[in-house]
């Protein structure tokens, strides 16, 4: 029972990120309150301490220690410089205000320097920030240097010693959130087997949830690989053993449905939600076969949530040594070739468990393994000494320059519209008008086009309205009970920090009802200042939108485009390679041209959410986002899976290269051109090739072939399905279709 909590826990918070975001930022803050308590400081010092020292411990996002230590430490003289000149400048109303905004462009424009610069940037502008909130001013320099420093010094006690965090640990973690959300997902689908027809939607949708967590995990675990793993090779290695599980997890799925139903599942329907179900889904069955198919999915699921460990003469190693028989034909039950396929599927998913083992926690026994079993073992290690021995190609980025540079546009942008705020701000509230500046500030943070900014803005609103309400019922129960009120605004720090990464909304809500607290402890609460929040979040979140739209804008619609053309030429790439590759072509890095498609298709997921907001008032292009995205996540499986079975072609024996695929691939990669040619507005566009199917093509006995075993029949299923969901990208896109000149 507590394994699987603690396997729950770890699916809903994937490598304890959250968890730990949030319990270094409290401990941090706590710390620094003990501290300067015992110093005996007035509230306002306290107020500030906790600010810097929360500023300190979330402003710094770098992966080594050795570099979180020296952004912390240059972090100091950064924020004493900030706190200086917000004090000098407090009476001199015009100049700080230039100083302010100078200060916002230079933080914004920081970000060109990586995580450093963008560290020191918040440093810089969140202490400006606190000077004016707690009205420092120049005799209050001295105690205020203390509570910076004392601040910083709790920072770097909470991230290096209290709340220790390390990449090999998580990475460790990641791993096993990774097999707990793995496990999650096989429960899920053998809910499908069980689903009646008023659940199979239910179902269905559960099991694409799962899916895209599960993808998710996934990719987290690859932005990692490189800081947690002892080198290169072992890298690659892990890489590759995820995708395959990854790959295997969601074939399961697919054969799963198309057991249930009469006609083959559309991989469409596992990402896109409100797909059509394959129209011909039967009554679950209570047969043999299938009661043994329920049984062996709970093995699956115990499989993948056993830890690494001795495993001579136990009922797992059975288990194991059973499932990978599947692989082989070996007591395949009485049963439609569907439903034959959901055991082999079950194979496969076992063998990239096992792989994934081996590649995380090194060689296993061996000593109860079947042939089958063995077999298994020879193709990985075959498959991992291809992997050590793959030379990784580099691609060379074009970088903008000027003001086409993100960087640059972003702090030109965030530097108007906090002018535009400090002006309107001023007009609402003399003493408070830094509320609309650091709204302004915000909604730009992580947004790169109008759209994104208007729907945090919306967001950060909506969570300020709900704020301010929870604000004024907590400030009439605290009263002036301050340490009441701080332990309060330390369970919503973590609170905070907890939800930020779930929802923008809840994150802001966290913040006003904490600030709430501040102004009751600064006895400055009352309900008119709540109200003026609001305001003046509402003004900041307005004048972020004004400068986004008419200074450098950079409209939702170009920003999407853009995304698209990278996610299609990264499309084009792995098919291509893969292609090539079972042709016969020497080999290349397919599992790193797999996670650059992987990764702008992310990004591109990212950047549509607002044509895809419940907002959105244009519904018919909302659901032409949401179908192309969804479209582009099934080329990506068959893509994925393609590269896959490509990198298995010099180990397993029961692929053979056939120079025909190349053909295949070239009609799929012309037409994927053909699209991103049509996005990006270049011309001429030539139309998309439709014609005789890929299956078709290349049919047995054709130009003498020989007959094609399963895993060739997996490779010319995964070619059809690709084709057939790139012309279906072309038709909302706009590309027009034409027959080839030849077949």
């Amino acid at each position: 029972m507590r394994a699987e909590v603690r396997g729950r826990f770890a699916a809903a918070d994937p490598g304890l990120l959250r968890l730990t975001a949030g319990l270094r930022t409290v401990a941090s803050i706590a710390l620094t309150l003990a501290v300067l308590a015992a110093l005996r400081v007035d509230v306002s010092h306290l107020v500030a301490g906790a600010i810097t020292a929360m500023v300190a411990t979330f402003a710094i996002r770098e992966k080594g220690r050795s570099q979180q230590a020296v952004t912390l430490a240059l972090g100091l003289p950064v924020a004493l410089a900030s706190m200086s000149l917000g004090a000098l400048l407090n009476s001199r109303v015009v100049i700080g205000d230039l100083f302010f905004v100078t200060l916002i462009f230079c933080a914004v424009y920081g970000r060109r320097f990586g995580d450093r610069g963008t560290a020191l940037g918040l440093i810089g502008f969140q202490i400006y920030f606190a000077s004016l909130f707690v009205h420092a001013t120049l005799p209050a320099l001295p105690g205020l240097y203390l509570t910076i420093t004392v601040a910083f010094g709790c920072a770097a006690v909470a991230r290096f010693v209290l709340v220790r965090q390390t990449a090999t640990g998580i990475l460790d973690r990641l791993r096993r959130s990774f097999r707990a959300r793995f496990a999650q997902l096989v429960a899920a689908q053998a809910e499908l087997l069980d689903a009646g027809p008023d659940e199979l939607d239910k179902a269905v949708e559960e099991v694409r949830v799962g899916t895209a967590r599960l993808h998710e995990t996934a990719l987290l675990i690859q932005g990692r690989l490189a800081d947690g793993t002892s080198d290169e090779a072992v890298a690659r290695l892990v890489q590759r053993r995820i995708a395959d599980a990854e790959i295997a997890a969601e074939r399961l799925g697919l054969l799963l449905l198309t057991a249930r139903s009469a006609e083959r599942a559309d991989t469409l329907t596992l990402h896109l939600p409100g797909a059509p179900l394959p129209s011909a889904a039967v009554e679950p069955v209570r047969d043999e076969a299938m009661e043994r198919l329920r049984l062996d999915l709970e093995a699956l699921r115990l499989l993948v949530l056993r830890p690494a460990g001795p495993e001579k003469g136990t009922a797992l190693a059975r288990l194991r040594n059973r499932l990978l028989g599947y692989r082989e034909e070996e007591n395949l039950p009485p049963a439609p070739s569907a439903v034959q396929d959901v055991f082999r599927g079950i194979g496969e998913a076992a063998r990239a468990v096992l792989g994934l083992r081996i590649a995380l926690d090194g060689p296993q026994d061996e000593s109860d393994d079947t042939p089958a079993t063995s077999r298994s073992r020879e193709e990985l290690d075959a498959e991992d000494a291809a992997i050590e021995g793959a030379e990784e190609e580099e691609r060379e980025a074009e970088e903008a320059t000027g003001l086409r540079r993100p960087t640059t546009r972003a702090a030109v942008q965030v530097a108007v519209g906090s002018a535009l705020a400090i002006v309107g701000g001023e007009f609402l509230s003399a003493q408070r008008w830094y509320w609309a500046v650091l709204t302004c500030w915000i909604v730009f943070i992580n947004t790169a086009s109008t759209g994104e900014i208007l729907v945090k803005g919306y967001r950060r609103l909506l969570g300020t309205v709900l704020g301010v309400v929870a604000g004024i019922v907590l400030a009439g129960l605290v009263g002036h009970h301050t340490w009441t009120a701080f332990a309060l605004m330390l369970l919503f720090v973590f609170a905070m920090f907890y939800s930020a990464p779930i929802s923008y909304t809840l994150m802001s809500f966290f913040v006003t009802a904490m600030l709430g607290l501040l102004y009751t402890l600064l006895n400055t609460y009352s309900l008119d200042v709540l109200v003026l929040r609001v305001a003046e979040t509402a003004l900041g979140a307005v004048c972020g939108v004004i400068a986004a739209a008419v200074v450098l804008p950079v409209h939702t619609d170009r920003r999407t485009d853009e995304l698209l053309v990278e996610t299609l030429d990264r499309l084009a790439d792995v098919t291509r390679a893969a292609a090539d590759q079972l042709s016969g072509a020497p080999p290349v890095d397919l599992v790193e041209k797999a996670r650059d498609l992987d990764q702008a298709l992310a990004d591109l997921a990212a950047a549509v959410q607002p044509l895809t907001h419940p907002i959105t008032p244009l519904r018919s292009r909302r659901d032409t986002a949401r179908y192309v995205v969804a479209l582009l996540e099934t080329c990506a499986y068959h893509a994925r899976s393609l590269a896959a079975t490509a990198e298995l072609l010099p180990t397993h024996p029961a692929i053979a290269a056939d120079p025909r695929l190349r053909g295949a691939g070239r009609r799929i990669v012309h037409n994927i051109e053909a699209i991103a040619a049509q996005v990006a507005g270049r011309s001429p566009v030539p139309g998309i090739e439709t014609g005789p199917s890929i299956a078709a093509m290349l049919a047995p006995g054709t130009l003498g072939a020989p007959r094609y075993g399963r895993v060739t029949d997996r490779v010319l299923r995964h070619l059809q399905r690709l084709d057939e969901a790139v012309v279906g990208l072309a038709r909302p896109l706009g590309v027009a279709a034409r027959l080839p000149a030849a077949v």
